[in-house]
């Protein structure tokens, strides 16, 4: 198993891609915590199905709070020492026109999938500095160089994402500390369920492998960031998007 001995943070871990990384780590032999904010009932089935393949647990947090980012961290650090990987999966999306988006549409976007990252990043990297090693593992998005319509406040999120993953990476490598971002492009979740209602034909046509992606294919580039075999990788922002971004198909 690829990650066996490590422990793995994620937030956002009750559905969607979130979901499919902690399925992920778990069977791959991490140890794993995940936080969610409101789906309860989701949050302890998703631990129910897993309980029998390895180690996990389910936390409730805000993930906007930095107060309550440092809280879960420490508590995975009281019950398993150290934290390996953190995964900054927890977004929004509250899409609208710029001219009339509500300013509550704008700061919940930019809290919830920006400042969050800060908020964890930050809580783990005394833990990881300690250590002198650490994976860091942050969700973009192709909508942060595409330019959607009525995206201005996602796109702004997912794309200072992309900066802070640069950044950063530059600061802590020389403590073996890695990294990096997945962008991915349409995948099928609750999050884009709207979308593909409304023109899933469309958007295929779009996308080189005329297929939507899957939260597997999101999880199985989380594993290799999160693996030995990336040990050379950071500061990068992989697109896992079919070739939706492509262009001209």
């Amino acid at each position: 198993m690829r990650l066996e001995g490590q422990v793995a943070l994620v937030t956002g871990g009750s559905r969607g891609i979130g979901k499919g990384i902690v399925e992920a780590f778990v069977k791959e032999g991490a140890k794993v915590a995940f936080v969610y904010n409101s789906s309860k009932e989701a949050a302890e089935a998703i631990v129910a199905d897993l309980s029998s393949d390895g180690e996990v647990i389910a936390i409730q947090a805000d993930v906007k709070s930095k107060e309550a980012a440092g809280k879960v961290v420490e508590e995975v650090l009281e019950k398993w020492d150290r934290i390996d990987i953190l995964v900054n999966n927890a977004g929004v999306i509250r899409d609208g026109l710029l001219a009339t988006m509500e300013e509550d549409d704008w700061r919940t976007v930019i809290d919830t999938n920006l400042n969050s990252v800060y908020n964890f990043t930050q809580s783990v990297m005394r833990p990881m500095m300690s250590q002198r090693s650490g994976r860091i593992i942050n969700m973009s998005s192709v909508a942060s160089e595409m330019g959607n319509q009525g995206q201005t406040n996602y796109a702004a999120s997912k794309g200072g994402i992309n900066g802070f993953t640069k950044c950063l990476a530059a600061e802590v490598g020389r403590r073996n500390i890695t990294v990096n971002a997945i962008a991915p492009g349409f995948i099928e979740t609750d999050m884009t369920e709207a979308v593909r209602n409304a023109a899933e034909g469309e958007i295929k046509k779009a996308i080189a492998l005329r297929r939507l992606g899957k939260p597997e294919d999101i999880a199985s580039t989380a594993v290799f960031l999160a693996s030995p075999e990336a040990s050379y990788i950071t500061g990068q922002v992989i697109e896992v998007d079919g070739g939706l971004t492509l262009g001209g198909i």
